[in-house]
């Protein structure tokens, strides 16, 4: 399933969308609103690339971050589901992860990226591991999220 179809379900099926993105640093939300109708269902969207940001913008709570690391699947679930509550709408998206081609670590490496999906009470988060140029793995990031939000969908017994 391309990106404009699942737009489109989320348009048809009124539901509205949210995003939080840390190592995309954005291009998720752009994809959404390179599509014509998306008022209807893009509440909002934040950039919150440093661990205040993702604190003080969309409440995901420090301990959290100072527990598991700004690059984990407790971060990312919780980006998802903060930014779900704050924009109040049905969907939230996530992204945290290194982009590179620094900052990796040998527990995260260069590539490593965390994406959540929540709708309703749950919170699907899958971790994936890139390779290429710091373009590259964020553009693949952004698909992955585009795929990971089908899965919502489908949980949501929106799509068969």
């Amino acid at each position: 399933m391309k990106n404009d179809d699942i737009i489109r379900v989320l348009i048809r099926n009124k539901i509205s969308v949210a995003t939080a993105e840390s190592c995309t640093g954005g291009l998720i939300a752009s994809e959404i609103v390179s599509h014509s109708g998306v008022s209807s269902i893009f509440e909002e969207g934040y950039i919150t690339y440093s661990e205040g940001a993702k604190s003080r913008l969309i409440g995901v709570n420090p301990e959290t971050i100072k527990t598991y690391g700004v690059v984990s699947h407790p971060v990312a679930m919780e980006m998802a589901a903060s930014v779900r509550r704050c924009a109040g709408s049905d969907i939230g998206i996530a992204t945290t992860g290194v982009a590179g081609p620094n900052g990796g670590d040998a527990n995260h490496p260069v590539g490593t990226v965390f994406i959540a999906c929540s709708i309703g009470t749950k919170t699907i988060t899958r971790k994936y591991h890139f390779h290429g140029t710091r373009t590259m793995i964020r553009n693949a990031a952004t698909q992955k999220a585009f795929q990971l939000l089908r899965e919502c969908l489908i949980m949501a017994q929106l799509l068969k």
